[in-house]
């Protein structure tokens, strides 16, 4: 080794830190490439009793150096942490697995027991991820929790072998009678795509023990999403989420949506970037209303939401003790959209709370947009279904009860064996005469009004509103049905009636969607069925106040119903403002 390269290795070293079981070489930019290049630094580690952490990030650590750094680490029992990101830069690929697996070795070796593992910013691609694998699989790793491996270019195929390698590790431990209980798991910037997403979500299903989550841009697209948002549902200590710059949609933001019902320590949440849209970010705003009650940060940037969906959830944060920052940033708000949202969180006084809104795209063009997610289509064209497991999940056992009450009523009263193929015939296609005939059998609407599919419900409701007239024995018969309807639709979760609010403002033409769902021709008595149903005591304030940001905002879609639509806006008003 040359004189000057050891005088600048003797100067390196010399910034070492020492100090509490740990020793570090963090960011001296050490080349070490041989045995002959690590032997300071070995005999340093050697010469460390108790050592608990070890730091190499911001060094580059050939094969034959990290052999030599692996042979003394063999004899550190009580190493727990270590900080190895960033050690590899300039080398070649290949070389990094075999480096990882030397370094595990002495690990598994030495009978360590490890509690944090860093090994980010390291290029090693889905190969590196087989240099750790049975470094994670063994005891060493039991312990183990926090995982940071941000930014390795791991892939789908490292992704797998990953979720391989921790369902292992959890299945080991757990026949020990110490199953892993990893806190910490940080893969942003990994390309694990959807395969990779869903593989590790199986692992983190299994584990149940996460606290944070970090994955993001990882080219995830909704079945990744939901696969994941499903693994987060068996993870309730959870309190960090942060899957930005991945691509959630309409379904992806739905099963976020669902899994955050379940999670009461959720304190951050970063959706930015994920295209969640208007109808998530409603979705989002209804779990912001019953749920997350020690929430301090939420991100719904780049989302391409809209100035009234930007308000929902403006409204929704309201009551947020510990809500600290609300990003909606870079969204479709348009310029007096961006003070219509500053304004109304001003009012409420949390105006501090608000990031900038200096990045904002702007109005969305009224022309029709390609829809983002249309390569998705030939995966998922049953949009509605999946929209409709994610929103009401938590009703199953209401609808098992439906089908048993439903026997019972079949076999009570045999008048009635014959009433679900007469609805159907009304439904498909409705007429007075057809709903009078229908008699005491309208109750039996409910069973066809499925709460748990949005489109169907919203339709079925429209059809029915779309008799309305004057008439007394159609008006009374009309709004007793819409209101035995609404009290069903209502009567859920706030994220059922969102789910469903949401489907019928795109219907109505006062929210672009996403998917298949058009907008349907309105006559001016289903905006007075609406009028009277806001008025009625299961109509809650929060639900009319969902529909009266939206028609305040887009007026001109019902422009040809000057007059049916100026008395459901004074009905919502009034009902916005009346005291809870």
């Amino acid at each position: 080794m040359a004189s000057d390269d050891i005088s600048k290795l003797a100067d390196a070293l010399s910034k070492t830190h020492v100090g509490d079981g740990e020793l570090s070489y963090k960011g001296l930019g050490l080349k070490l490439d041989n045995a002959e290049s690590v032997e300071e630094v070995v005999r340093e580690i050697e010469q460390y009793q108790g050592l608990r952490a070890l730091r190499l990030e911001g060094n580059t650590v050939g094969v034959e150096a990290a052999r030599a750094i692996a042979k003394v680490l063999e004899s550190k029992d009580l190493l727990q942490r270590c900080y190895w990101s960033d050690m590899f830069t300039g080398r070649l690929r290949s070389e990094i697995p075999t480096a990882l697996r030397s370094l595990g070795s002495a690990l598994m070796s030495a009978g360590a027991r490890l509690t944090e593992l860093d090994l980010s910013d390291n290029a090693f691609g889905p190969d590196g991820v087989k240099g750790i694998e049975q470094l994670v699989k063994s005891p060493s790793c039991h312990t183990l929790r926090e995982l940071r491996l941000n930014n390795c270019g791991m892939g789908i195929g490292g992704g797998k072998i990953l979720a391989e390698a921790l369902t292992e590790c959890h299945r080991q431990s757990s026949a020990l009678g110490a199953p892993l209980k990893l806190r910490v798991f940080i893969a942003g910037r990994n390309r694990l795509e959807n395969e990779g997403a869903c593989a590790l979500a199986k692992a983190f299903q299994l584990m149940g023990s996460l606290e944070e989550v970090h994955m993001p841009q990882n080219g995830i697209s909704h079945s990744g999403v939901m696969a994941l948002a499903s693994a987060m549902r068996h993870n309730p200590e959870l309190r960090v989420l942060n899957f930005n710059d991945n691509t959630f949609t309409k379904k992806g933001t739905l099963a976020m949506a669902q899994a955050l019902r379940n999670l009461r320590n959720i304190q951050v949440i970063n959706f930015g970037d994920c295209l969640v849209r208007s109808e998530g970010a409603i979705a989002l705003a209804a779990v912001l209303r019953e749920g997350l009650p020690i929430l301090n940060e939420l991100n719904l940037s780049f989302g391409e939401i809209t100035e009234a969906a930007a308000l929902v959830v403006a409204q929704a944060v309201m009551d947020k003790p510990h809500m600290e920052k609300v990003d909606l940033n870079g969204n479709c708000l348009g310029e007096e959209g961006c003070e219509a949202l500053r304004e109304a969180m001003e009012n409420m006084d949390k105006g501090y709370m608000l990031a900038s809104l200096s990045d904002d795209e702007g109005e969305p063009d009224d022309e029709d947009e390609e829809d983002d997610d249309d390569n998705e289509q030939d995966d998922d064209d049953d949009d509605d279904d999946d929209e409709s497991d994610e929103c009401n999940e938590d009703n199953e056992e209401d609808r098992e009860n439906v089908k048993e009450n439903g026997v019972t009523r079949k076999e009570d009263s045999p008048a009635k064996l014959q009433s679900p193929a007469e609805i159907m015939s009304f439904l498909s296609c409705p007429s007075v005469e057809k709903l009078l005939q229908l008699g005491e059998m309208r109750t039996n609407l409910l069973q066809q009004v499925d709460a748990s599919d949005p489109y169907k419900a919203a339709d079925g409701l429209l059809k029915i509103a779309s008799l309305y007239n004057e008439e007394p024995e159609t008006k009374t018969a009309v709004l007793e049905t819409t209101d035995d309807v609404l009290k069903k639709l209502l009567s859920g979760s706030a994220l059922q009636s969102y789910c469903f609010l949401s489907t019928l403002l795109v219907m109505m033409g006062l929210l672009k969607g996403e998917g298949k769902m058009k907008k349907v021709s309105l006559v001016p008595g289903q905006l007075l069925c609406l009028e009277h149903a806001v008025q009625q005591d299961y109509f809650l304030q929060h639900h009319a106040l969902l529909l009266h940001i939206f028609m305040s905002k887009n007026s001109e879609a019902l422009k040809y119903y000057s007059a049916a639509r100026e008395r459901l806006s004074s009905a919502l008003e009034k009902k916005c403002h009346d005291q809870r």
